[in-house]
């Protein structure tokens, strides 16, 4: 029987809900900066700002790894960027998209286990998009936003679904299926109006996470080693 007491939806785990008022509380100073409700007239360029401050930098990057140094102010990029967005648009498809994951991944993962996902999304994004335009001269020199963070849960998310698809005897492939459709978006849009080299990030943060979702996951490094022997 039905606990009377018992919410019939489940609870936003509260790390998502942190990490999105976050990321939409910073974007609230932004926009209400440029609108002249906040700020005064220096307010206009809080977002440049920020972004020169903490977002991503290709060309940073580079400077580090050529000459072995790794000062705070800069290394602290490789997570701040994913908190600082481009226009409102990018922050509240960010957002939505890390209700929409985080409530899933967060129910089964711990609320840890579910930031260190989102951290290692964007950590690993960083580093693909540096070794992409620092080391080898492609894409936008800057990554902002958090969607390598927010791909790293679909990973989660995909991983998880591979799991009950595999356990009920159905294809696994089938997991697959979001993550294929935003990367075929994305090369859609690309095509149209040209690719800043993001996507790299975005789907190295899916990579992260899907891998690190086997290790995270209450029993998944024994399940996954079940299915290897299986197989």
């Amino acid at each position: 029987m039905q606990n009377p007491n018992e919410s019939p939806v489940n609870p936003m785990p509260p790390v998502v809900v942190a990490l999105f008022f976050l990321i939409v509380g910073i974007e609230a100073l932004f926009s209400l900066g440029a609108a002249g409700i906040l700020g005064g007239a220096q307010a206009l360029g809080w977002r440049i700002g920020a972004l020169q401050d903490y977002g991503f930098s290709g060309e940073i990057f580079q400077w580090m790894w050529a000459n072995n140094r790794w000062p705070s102010e800069h290394v602290m990029r490789f997570v701040t960027y994913g908190l600082v967005h481009g226009s409102f648009i990018h922050a509240l498809f960010v957002s939505v998209m890390l209700l929409a994951m985080g409530k899933f991944v967060g129910q089964v993962l711990s609320q840890l286990a579910t930031l260190v996902l989102f951290v290692a999304g964007l950590v690993a994004g960083a580093v693909a998009h540096g070794a992409m335009h620092g080391l080898l001269g492609w894409g936008s020199p800057w990554l902002v936003g958090g969607f390598p963070g927010v791909y790293a849960l679909i990973g989660g998310f995909t991983y998880l679904i591979w799991v009950r698809l595999v356990a009920t005897g159905n294809s696994g492939a089938r997991a697959f299926g979001l993550i294929g459709a935003l990367m075929a978006i994305r090369l859609v849009f690309g095509l149209l109006f040209g690719s800043d080299g993001t996507w790299l990030a975005d789907l190295v943060g899916f990579g992260i996470g899907f891998g690190l979702s086997v290790l995270l996951v209450p029993g998944g490094l024994a399940r996954l080693r079940q299915r290897l022997r299986r197989d």
